[in-house]
């Protein structure tokens, strides 16, 4: 019987961030920066007869906290919210907290405990040298994924270094 052969090896880095994210808006500002200028030279690619950009998003998902408490302070209740979008996920926390119905139920009045709040962005990369990576960017960390050329992480990393907020 043939063994399995190793065709290569791809690698997976993270960067833990010192301070995370301060808000979705700070995050998505960021992503709509590398989309719009393409900091790391990555090119467009042809892929099933279509022409790809060069980067794009290819998932980002919202989630937090909406915690009730009653009148003593004690809490008795939460909401958990997830969204696809960050718009869709600010209209769902303003549609849960506008619901007099859920805080009759719940007994007590609702806040979004914003320090819960978690956010994941991933974006998808073709390298000018034709490989396809990922970078995900969280809330207190970046990855990068899928890759195999050291130069790209180089090339992120010193992008990385000059960004504040990826400290």
């Amino acid at each position: 019987m043939a063994d399995f052969e190793e065709q290569s090896v791809l690698r997976s880095v993270v960067r833990k961030l010192a301070t995370p994210f301060a808000s979705k808006n700070t995050l998505n500002t960021l992503i709509n920066t590398i989309l719009t200028d393409n900091p790391w030279g990555c090119t467009s690619y042809v892929s099933g007869g279509s022409t790809l950009p060069a980067v794009s998003k290819s998932s980002e998902y919202y989630s937090g906290i909406i915690i009730y408490e009653n009148t003593e302070g004690k809490q008795i209740g939460k909401i958990s919210v997830r969204s696809k979008t960050a718009g869709g996920f600010d209209t769902n926390i303003a549609t849960i907290l506008g619901n007099s119905a859920i805080e009759t139920a719940m007994g007590g009045t609702g806040s979004h405990d914003s320090s819960t709040d978690s956010y994941n962005v991933t974006l998808k990369c073709h390298s000018s040298d034709g490989e396809l990576f990922n970078v995900t960017f969280r809330r207190n960390k970046v990855a990068i994924t899928s890759f195999d050329s050291v130069a790209i992480q180089n090339t992120i990393e010193t992008w990385a270094d000059t960004v504040p907020e990826l400290a």
